[in-house]
């Protein structure tokens, strides 16, 4: 018979103990340890289990087909070039975000060739036709199934062995096994686990739509995103139009590729050039604005970077970076001072990355540096430039990786001269460029080529 069990597990970790603590030796939060009851079947004696027939790794064939296109470019290169059989696959991100919206879209694409299982926790089969119809969703291979019973959910897949499946949420899915509320820590992660089993086990793909916390991270334990293959996060302001999909778990693809996207009223619609998106209605003629080339896995998207230097009203300047790393802003206006004499102490200052972009990698340093320098001076920078390298302490320009793809990427849309670290000038020679490209060794030489504008073309 199956008897309870009291433990305190860790919200924020999924960590179990015996016994309450104010603290979780896990993960070292505080207050974070909830106590659960849920009941606990018998295990088999260890001779009842039969033995698990092994397989030599050159006995098993891979299929050549072993990907389904989902239909959306974006989506798919994510996915590291489609969506692999048998794999599981997370999909979080903040309420209204659009997770639903863009697994709804693909059914139509899938149903073509494939059955696709839609599995609602959150609607009403009535409410799904009634989205569907909204986003011209009309397949009809797209079954739906309005259910939180997990064991239910799973014995349904098992039999009727759909292509595709996608289960909306994970959070509303529950085991009658388990006496704990749906949504609860041992709750996710078993149907988690039972979800995992029954894709491996039949080889069908399987969408999970995971809801967040308060911090942004995915609801849940974290051991529920090492038992799926692919974590994606959509990434965005709900009052913006332009949302980006990022990977940061991908077992069969890389975990830099990005996704962009934008909501219209019938959808998600995919953004096949991010770097047209981000500079779309940029100012002309305004000072502390410049144009940078950041890498997102094997792909350059131009950014436009701003920044926003005015006298302060305080005694405490206020610093603001949208987009940016604050403690980086920090080191390169204190670099500013030291280095070129540009005094911030009375200045407020607000950097801001357009369009909702975050800039991660340092490559954006000079770019942020020349902007920061343009507000200053209240002079606006030439408007076909773009600017990349890292700054380092000393004020030096440092070389950044893939200085090819960003030079061609700010040649193709139009830049007319592109500032970079002079050690990567050697990278390009042998290229037939239309673009002028100037090495610069420090942010002083920087600043005297923008200066003096007629030297940026020798």
């Amino acid at each position: 018979m199956a008897k309870n069990r009291t433990v305190f597990v860790c919200s924020n970790c999924g960590y179990e103990s015996s016994k309450w603590n104010g603290k979780c030796p896990d993960c070292n939060e505080w207050n974070t340890l909830e106590e659960q009851a849920f009941s606990v079947k018998g295990t088999p004696a260890v001779n009842m289990l039969k033995p698990v027939a092994t397989r030599r790794l050159k006995d098993i064939t891979s299929e050549e087909e072993i990907r389904y296109y989902t239909g959306i470019g974006e989506l798919d290169r994510v996915l590291g070039g489609g969506l692999v059989k048998g794999s599981i696959v997370l999909l979080g991100g903040e309420p209204g975000i659009g997770k639903s919206t863009i697994l709804l879209q693909i059914c139509q694409f899938l149903g073509e060739k494939y059955s696709v299982l839609y599995v609602s926790g959150e609607e009403s089969a009535r409410q799904l036709k009634l989205r569907a119809e909204r986003l011209g969703v009309t397949t009809e291979n797209l079954y739906m199934l309005a259910s939180t019973d997990a064991e239910s959910v799973n014995d349904t897949i098992s039999v009727t062995k759909p292509d595709i499946v996608i289960i909306d949420s994970i959070q509303t899915m529950n085991l009658r096994t388990l006496n704990t509320s749906p949504g609860s820590i041992t709750q996710v992660r078993e149907c988690t686990n039972l979800f995992m089993y029954t894709a491996k086990s039949l080889e069908i793909p399987i969408f999970i739509v995971g809801h967040v916390n308060k911090d942004g991270n995915i609801a849940g334990p974290k051991v529920m995103e090492h038992i799926v293959d692919a974590v994606l996060y959509f990434e965005g302001e709900r009052n913006l139009s332009y949302r980006i999909l990022r990977a940061v778990k991908n077992r069969f693809g890389s975990t830099n590729e990005i996704g962009v996207f934008e909501m219209l009223d019938k959808g998600l619609r995919e953004v096949s050039n991010p770097s047209e998106m981000l500079l779309s209605g940029r100012p002309l003629n305004v000072s502390g604005t410049c144009v940078t080339c950041v890498m997102e896995g094997s792909r350059p998207i131009l950014a436009e970077v701003q920044a926003l230097a005015t006298k302060s009203g305080f005694s405490a300047p206020r610093r603001t970076a949208t987009g940016f790393d604050f403690s980086r802003m920090a080191i390169i206006i204190a670099v500013l001072e030291k280095r070129t004499g540009i005094f911030f102490g009375t200045l407020d200052v607000y950097l801001n990355i357009v369009g909702g972009f975050k800039l991660d990698e340092t490559a954006g340093d000079l770019s942020v540096a020349l902007s920061l320098q343009s507000s200053v001076f209240d002079k606006p920078l030439p408007e076909k430039l773009v600017a990349f390298g890292e700054v380092g302490l000393g004020g030096e320009v440092r070389s950044v990786s893939h200085i090819v793809q960003r030079v061609k990427e700010a040649e193709r849309m139009g830049f007319e001269s592109c500032i970079i670290p002079k050690h990567n000038l050697a990278q390009l020679n042998g290229l037939k460029l239309s673009i002028k490209v100037i090495g610069v060794t420090s942010l002083k030489q920087a600043f005297y080529l923008l200066n003096n504008e007629k030297n940026l073309g020798e």
